[in-house]
């Protein structure tokens, strides 16, 4: 229990998650009457979607940016050619 706190708390220390050693959970009072077990069992749910990668750090592969360059730029010199040649 937390000093000055009259809350039910579960702590889970196996994260399984590079970012966090621990977690803690304070149950609010009208889940408090539920079994330990079914509280535990959703505490490590949510800590165990807390240890993936979150979207903005997954790594995309460079070539895929240099392949939506080169199609602007290539789009972009077909769209001059036909242009110029429509303009003569």
């Amino acid at each position: 229990m937390i000093k000055g706190v009259n809350r039910q708390v579960v702590e889970v220390q196996e994260t399984d998650c590079d970012y966090f050693e621990k977690i803690m959970f304070f149950v609010k009072p009208e889940y408090a009457s539920l079994s330990e077990g079914k509280i535990r069992e959703r505490a490590g749910m949510i800590a165990a979607k807390a240890g993936s990668v979150p979207p903005t750090k997954i790594k995309r592969p460079r070539w895929t940016e240099a392949v939506k360059i080169g199609g602007g730029v290539l789009i972009g010199v077909v769209l001059t050619l036909i242009i110029l040649v429509v303009s003569r």
